[in-house]
């Protein structure tokens, strides 16, 4: 009997054993550490199963990002049933102003969109979470290089990037062809600025009065872009950045002369307009859906479809469209090079930021804040952005992911914003942050100010450029700047 009973107690602990084993067995393989299809898997060789709540403050980034919060949030806590990600919504307007005031009280989200330009300006706050200790190989990987170095500086690792966009410009087929103008040719091989100056010349189109009913090209240079039509050009005009390789500033050379008086010329042709410092973004997208302009600046991907949009409330009748628009179909271009450079495009990245608050986080916060930034920045939820962005995703997991909706497009736009993508430059994290300031400062009061009166023809290439050499020359010294 005594016998019996060891026996019995002998396997019944055998049993106990066993089901404790199963169990452990069991979890593991449902939890999503051990899931191959979980971001986190990727992220951590360990993740705590510790309750933890990670936030973000994120703007309308397409049509539907904001609606998709709710759903974006349970499937993130579906993934990791122990975390939370709370999204808080702002709008463009109000994004920066939130952020900072959240930032100066000493509690920001863990996550914010930034353009990747204000990286530094966080950075300098010390606010920024280094991600690289959280961020496995295999996550860093999915990302194209590129884009992810404009969330580096030195060999930290801020963020992750969203999206890759190009500044272009962009032409209405109809009158690109009646104007003779091979525009796949252009967007297959680009063009030098002589050749673009031609081309807008033939599509100026004059009444009988001898006005001009229509312009080769117009761009935005007011308000917020305000600078942004000289810093496009000058990519590709041998002028790439602030900074030359050796860290001397790049605009006292003869290439900046060069791309100023080629910026005045199309002016003093009449290929743009006399006015063209008071024409802001709204307006010169006005004049292009109006067929006021052949060509319009800047242009990104997106506008396709805008285009597009429009086109169909023409076709509705429905009231809705543009006042006194017309069908046009918006056909991507590459910028013209100057001073026979080398096309480089302008890269827009944006993406997310890691903050950190008065009190330093733990080292498992900082894990989790991980896991949901390549959550945001990846798979199906950038897939879905960056198609409503008409925007080739700049993650292998994006790439590969379905989308909820297809929308319509000229392939012929997608091979040119391939093209332009494919020659996109990573960003300089060599510049010092002072040389960086002083640069902006120039920038801020020299060069915008002194573009505006270009424009309007009150002082000529020649001047705006001394003043330019002159602050330079006070800023960092002779042996500072670029002398060719």
């Amino acid at each position: 009997m005594k016998k019996s009973l060891r026996v019995s107690t002998l396997m019944l602990s055998v049993i106990m054993i066993l089901s404790l084993l199963s169990a452990c067995a069991g979890k593991a393989n449902n939890s999503p550490a051990a899931s191959s299809g979980s971001p986190s898997s990727s992220n951590s060789n360990s993740v705590s199963e510790n309750k933890d709540t990670i936030t973000a403050l994120l703007p309308p980034v397409s049509a539907n990002y904001q609606a998709r919060f709710t759903d974006m949030e349970k499937e993130f806590n579906q993934l990791y049933p122990h975390l939370t990600l709370k999204i808080e919504p702002a709008s463009w307007e109000d994004m920066t102003q939130k952020l900072d005031t959240q930032v100066n009280a000493g509690s920001p989200p863990d996550i914010a969109w930034v353009g990747a330009a204000s990286t530094s300006k966080y950075a300098a706050l010390d606010v920024l979470l280094d991600l690289n200790s959280v961020l496995s190989d295999e996550v860093k990987a999915d990302y194209d290089a590129v884009a992810m170095k404009y969330f580096q500086l030195g060999d930290a690792q801020y963020g992750l990037p969203a999206y890759l966009a190009i500044h272009s410009i962009g032409g209405n087929k109809q009158f690109l062809e009646d104007a003779g103008i091979d525009w796949r040719n252009v967007q297959q091989n680009g063009w030098t600025y002589d050749q673009f100056r031609d081309a807008i010349s033939k599509g100026v189109v004059k009444n009988d009065k001898g006005e001009t009913d229509r312009y080769g090209f117009v761009f935005a240079t007011s308000g917020v872009t305000s600078k942004d039509y000289l810093s496009i050009m000058a990519k590709s005009a041998g002028l790439p950045d602030y900074f030359d390789t050796n860290l001397k500033f790049s605009y006292t050379s003869k290439n900046f002369l060069g791309l100023l008086e080629g910026i005045r010329q199309l002016i003093d042709d009449g290929s743009m307009p006399k006015e063209l410092s008071s024409i802001d973004a709204g307006k010169r997208w006005n004049m292009f859906l109006t067929g006021q302009t052949m060509i319009t600046g800047k242009g990104l991907a997106s506008f396709e479809n805008s285009a597009r949009l429009n086109n169909a409330k023409i076709k509705a009748n429905d009231g809705s469209a543009v006042a006194n628009s017309i069908e046009a179909d918006y056909i991507a271009l590459p910028v013209p090079t100057f001073n026979g450079a080398q096309y480089i495009p302008t890269s827009v990245v944006d993406g997310y930021i890691a903050l950190r608050g008065k009190k330093a986080p733990s080292e498992e916060h900082i894990k989790n804040i991980g896991l949901a930034i390549n959550f945001l920045s990846s798979g199906s939820i950038a897939a879905n952005y960056s198609n409503e962005l008409f925007l080739t995703p700049i993650t292998k997991s994006a790439r590969d992911a379905a989308v909820l909706e297809e929308y319509p497009r000229n392939e012929d736009n997608i091979k040119a914003d391939q093209i332009m993508m494919s020659k996109a430059v990573p960003a300089r994290t060599d510049i010092p942050t002072d040389l960086a300031a002083a640069a902006i400062k120039i920038e801020t009061e020299v060069i915008v100010p002194k573009l505006q009166a270009l424009l309007a023809n009150e002082i000529t290439p020649q001047a705006m450029y001394d003043a330019v050499k002159a602050a330079a020359i006070k800023a960092f010294g002779a042996d500072g700047v670029v002398v060719d």
